[in-house]
C-alpha cells in the first residue's frame, strides 16, 4: 500500500524532503499534491517535482481526499495554525521542527492530534538516522559502561540570515540549531527529565539568542553540556563518555553518516539527491518519511523514535533555557 503525501509550504526544507522522497520506492511513498501561500510557488514547486496537484491555498489541500499524511514545511511561528488546520480536519501529520513556539503551543497540537485520533510527529529527522539507532543500540547493550557525560556542539556562521536573527520569525540559535543538541542529549538519557537546567548567553539587538549553552544535570550524577551559535562554526558533533568507553557521532551530528565507537569509525553512506539540496545529508530525510510510513501501517498515532512527549519535554527545556537567557517571543503572553 502507498502512503500519499501532501506538502503544505514550498520553500527550501519541503523542496529537499521531496528530493528526499524520490530516494524511495515509489510504491511506497508518492507525492499527490502541495499547498503554499501562493498558487505560481505551488504550480512551480510541483512542476520540479512532478506532483499531479498545486493549489493556492492550505484549505484546498485538506479537501484532498487521497493524502494519507501531510508533511508540513513552513515557518515555525504558523506551525500551530496551520497544524490545526490539518489536525481538526483529521489529517495525519509530520510538522518539521522545531513543532511550535513553546510547550502551551505544542500541547495544543497534542491535544488535537488525540481528539481527532490522527497520527502527529515533529519531524526531528535526526532520531530516524541509522547512526542514531546504532548509537541506541550500542547503549542497550552497555558498550561503554554506564554514560556520564553527553557533550554536543552546534554552530554555523547564520547572522546575515533573517529568519534566523528575528523575533517575531521565531529566530535564535536555541529554535534554529541548539534544538538538535538538546533532543540529542534527551535521546542518550531517554526522555528522562533533567533535575536541573542551566542556561546562559548572549543576546542580538533583536532579543534572540546568538549563542547559548545548556547544561542538563540528570539522575545518577550524569550530565549533558549543549552548545550553539548562530556566530561561528563549531565542531557539530556529539560525544557521549561512559566509564568504559566514548561513543562520538561525527560532524554533522544532527544528519550524521559516520560513527566513531572507541576510535573504530563506521560509514552509514546516504543516497544521491536526484536534484541540489538546500541543506546538508538532506536525502537523510528519507528515514523519517519510511518511519511515518512505518507508523500509519502499523495503526499507531505516534512514533517511538520522537514521541509526542519527546516533544513536549524537548520544548520545555527549551522554554525554561529561553527564560533564562531572556528570550521572549510574542507567543509567549498569549
Amino acid at each position: 500500500m502507498v502512503t500519499r503525501w501532501g506538502i503544505c509550504g514550498a520553500g527550501n526544507i519541503s523542496h529537499d524532503f521531496c528530493v528526499a522522497l524520490k530516494t524511495l520506492p515509489p510504491q511506497d511513498h508518492q507525492i499527490v499534491a502541495v499547498a503554499a501561500r501562493s498558487l505560481e510557488s505551488a504550480k512551480k514547486f510541483a512542476k520540479t517535482h512532478g506532483i499531479p496537484d498545486a493549489y493556492g491555498s492550505y484549505q484546498e489541500l485538506i479537501k484532498n481526499g487521497n493524502i494519507d499524511v501531510v508533511y508540513i514545511g513552513i515557518v515555525h511561528t504558523h506551525h500551530l495554525q496551520v497544524g490545526l488546520l490539518f489536525l481538526n480536519a483529521g489529517k495525519n501529520v509530520l510538522c518539521e521542527k522545531p513543532f511550535a513556539m513553546n510547550l502551551r503551543e505544542v500541547k495544543q497540537l497534542v491535544s488535537a492530534a488525540r481528539e481527532n485520533n490522527v497520527f502527529l510527529m515533529e519531524a526531528v529527522w535526526s532520531r530516524c538516522f541509522p547512526v542514531y539507532a546504532e548509537v541506541g543500540r550500542l547503549l542497550s547493550e552497555n558498550t561503554i559502561g554506564e554514560v556520564k557525560m553527553v557533550q554536543v556542539y552546534f554552530g554555523l556562521p547564520l547572522l546575515d540570515r533573517t529568519r534566523t536573527t528575528q523575533r517575531d520569525q521565531g529566530g535564535g540559535a536555541l529554535m534554529d540549531i541548539g534544538i538538535y543538541c538538546l533532543q540529542f542529549a534527551l535521546m542518550v538519557f531517554k526522555g528522562e527529565k533533567p533535575q536541573s537546567i542551566h542556561a546562559t548567553g548572549v543576546l542580538l539587538s533583536s532579543g534572540v539568542d546568538e549563542s547559548m549553552v545548556v547544561v542538563l544535570k540528570f539522575s545518577g550524577n550524569r550530565m549533558a553540556s549543549c552548545t550553539c551559535t548562530l556566530s561561528c562554526l563549531l565542531p557539530n558533533d556529539a560525544t557521549i563518555c561512559g566509564t568504559k568507553g566514548t561513543i562520538r557521532v561525527a560532524n554533522p551530528m544532527h544528519c550524521p553518516t559516520t560513527l566513531e565507537v572507541n576510535g573504530m569509525k563506521s560509514e552509514f553512506p546516504l543516497p544521491e539527491p536526484a536534484l541540489p539540496l538546500n541543506f546538508e545529508n538532506s536525502t537523510g530525510l528519507r528515514y523519517e518519511a519510511e518511519e511515518v510510513r512505518r507508523c500509519l501501517l502499523k495503526g499507531l498515532k505516534e512514533s517511538v523514535k520522537m514521541s509526542l512527549t519527546d516533544s513536549e519535554l524537548l520544548i520545555g527545556i527549551m522554554d525554561e533555557a529561553r527564560r533564562q537567557v531572556g528570550v521572549v517571543y510574542e507567543q509567549d503572553s498569549q
